[in-house]
């Protein structure tokens, strides 16, 4: 099952948090939301379809995400978790840690935002520029 969200850049794209990325619906973004690597986003948690949202209630579920750029692509893996109440109306956010609140999607994340390519960073970084995050599990 595949889950695509849109999202767009802004100038205040920094990524570069070490145990977490972030989309959210928010336009806003200061400097210190080091790990959001996209604003404006079509989806938040509370969005997300039922059937999905029980895939990743399971800790046995592997969830593999996809962050792209115009010719550039970030993958990662996460986990499910149990705990995951996927209530927030703006925001996702995966971590490396097992910490669960309404925002996170997925825990025990391979990676974070500190990890996207610099090339991707610099592109998020225009207003203009549009991504794509897509949430993909069996």
């Amino acid at each position: 099952m595949k889950y695509e969200i849109k999202f767009f850049g802004h100038e205040n794209i920094r990524s570069n948090h070490k145990k977490t990325i972030e989309i959210t619906k928010e336009s806003h973004l200061t400097p210190r939301g080091d790990c959001i690597v996209g604003v404006n986003a079509s989806s938040s948690c509370v969005e997300l379809p039922d059937e999905l949202k029980n895939k990743l209630r399971n800790p046995e579920t592997l969830i593999r995400f996809s962050i792209i750029v115009g010719n550039h692509e970030f993958n990662l893996e996460g986990r499910g978790h149990p705990n995951l109440a996927l209530t927030h109306s703006e925001d996702i956010v995966l971590r490396k840690s097992d910490f669960t609140c309404p925002r996170t999607l997925s825990v025990k994340c391979d990676k974070a935002s500190d990890l996207l390519p610099r090339e991707m960073v610099l592109q998020l970084q225009n207003p203009q520029t549009q991504g794509l995050f897509i949430i993909d599990v069996d």
